[in-house]
């Protein structure tokens, strides 16, 4: 019976309870036997409480598989927190990564913008040197041919002057010789000596000024290339000193950039395997959480069949209910019955009676209208109940497959997203 429909079971328990008693009152007036119908009713106590221990047991399973669910639900929850803080966790080398790039673009733009600038300073430095150069050089030769112009306007004065007063001596002595050609030669002798020893003099003089002022000229004009090497000089050291902390700031610039260079290589290689790990660990997260969802429907499943064990169970307990009812109310109709009619136990005639021919069929009759009656009741409230069940069991399942899409979904995000900063 516990194999067949819950209706069909109690149909045709009723129907067995409704023969038995028709084929044993009619007995039972010749001669009822107590000790037997003491056992039936021991035997039907005995099944209400196998029932009920059956029913606490199907309880206590459903109970742990309740606690299952809501414990794998938990671990669930717990392995999403602790990919969230691990993600989280391993998107921080990115932003310093990106921190590291920003300040070498930073730094290699400023380290062009100092080799342009200074490739700017350089040129200019050579052009502004060039040009004074240029014009010290285009001075002194104005200068020079100033002074030569001078000297050779000089010297032409001082031929000119020294060619007038020879030809004046000449002409001089002409006529000197000429008026005096009866002077006494040794007279005339004198005077000539003297005469020359005068030009003489005149002439070395002339040399004398002429000598101190070129002395004078070549003095100022060395002083002045002194004074202009000693200008080229100064500038040439600035301009040294100035390549020399240019070269000495672009070496530490270069050695900055190298330190940055090998921090961001070292930084990457970080990031790589960083993420190479976070990418195994969240791969074993998400064979974790398949396997747990895999379990957990496992549970599901298992928990569905056990609650249509249970519905199937309860049916058969309210036909039991129901047909242990009948029974009742037959024994209680039979009791009343034999206590009308005046009969003791001690006393029962063996022989039909046949003033009680039909009341057990009418007995009969009204036991199975009430049978129907309660059963229906009892199907009605196991519907009830099973419908409950379902519903709260469909809600457990759209909660969890709520919360494992929603779970999926952001793990497809978030692995999307940390691909994209990749």
């Amino acid at each position: 019976k516990l194999g067949q429909h819950p209706s069909s079971a109690a149909c045709s328990s009723a129907s067995s309870l409704g023969l038995c008693l028709a084929y044993r009152l009619p007995l039972a007036s010749d001669g009822l036997d107590l000790s037997q119908a003491a056992a039936c009713t021991n035997d039907y106590k005995i099944i209400p409480t196998n029932e009920k221990e059956q029913l606490q047991g199907l309880n206590d399973r459903f109970a742990v598989f309740i606690k299952k669910v809501h414990h794998l639900e938990t671990q669930n929850r717990a392995l999403e927190g602790e990919v969230a803080a691990l993600r989280q966790r391993h998107a921080q080398p990115s932003c310093v990564g990106e921190l590291f790039q920003r300040e070498l673009r930073d730094l290699r733009a400023q380290l062009e913008e100092g080799s342009s600038a200074r490739a700017q300073a350089v040129l200019e430095r050579d052009w502004l040197a060039e040009e004074r150069d240029m014009d010290g050089a285009t001075l002194a030769r104005l200068d020079l041919e100033k002074k030569l112009e001078s000297l050779l306007d000089e010297l032409a004065f001082v031929r000119q002057v020294h060619d007038e007063e020879v030809a004046e001596l000449l002409a001089t002595l002409q006529a000197s010789s000429q008026a005096a050609a009866e002077v006494d030669v040794a007279v005339a002798k004198p005077d000539l000596t003297s005469a020359l020893r005068e030009i003489r003099a005149q002439y070395e003089s002339l040399a004398a000024k002429n000598l101190q002022s070129a002395e004078e000229w070549y003095k100022s004009k060395f002083a002045n290339l002194n004074a202009q090497a000693a200008r080229s000089i100064e500038a040439i050291r600035t301009s040294g000193e100035e390549i020399h902390e240019y070269r000495r700031q672009l070496q530490a610039r270069t050695s900055e950039i190298e330190g940055l260079r090998g921090a961001n290589e070292s930084l990457e290689r970080q990031i790589l395997e960083l993420e190479e790990g976070h990418g195994a660990e969240v791969a074993g997260y998400q064979g974790s959480i398949g396997q747990l969802e895999n379990d957990l429907r496992n549970t599901k499943s298992e928990m569905a069949l056990h609650i249509r064990e249970y519905q199937d169970l309860l049916n058969v307990k309210m036909a039991l209910d129901i047909e242990i009812a009948a029974y009742r109310k037959l024994l209680e109709g039979e009791e009343t019955r034999f206590s009308t009619s005046g009969l003791g136990i001690s006393g029962l005639n063996p022989l039909p009676n046949p003033s009680y021919p039909l009341p057990p069929r009418i007995l009969i009759s009204s036991t199975g209208l009430s049978l129907k009656k309660e059963e229906e009741e009892a199907s009605k409230v196991a519907s009830k109940k099973t419908s409950q069940i379902e519903e709260s069991f469909e809600e457990i399942l759209e909660e969890t497959v709520i919360s494992t899409k929603k779970t999926e979904k952001s793990n497809i995000e978030e692995t999307t997203l940390s691909s994209q900063k990749i």
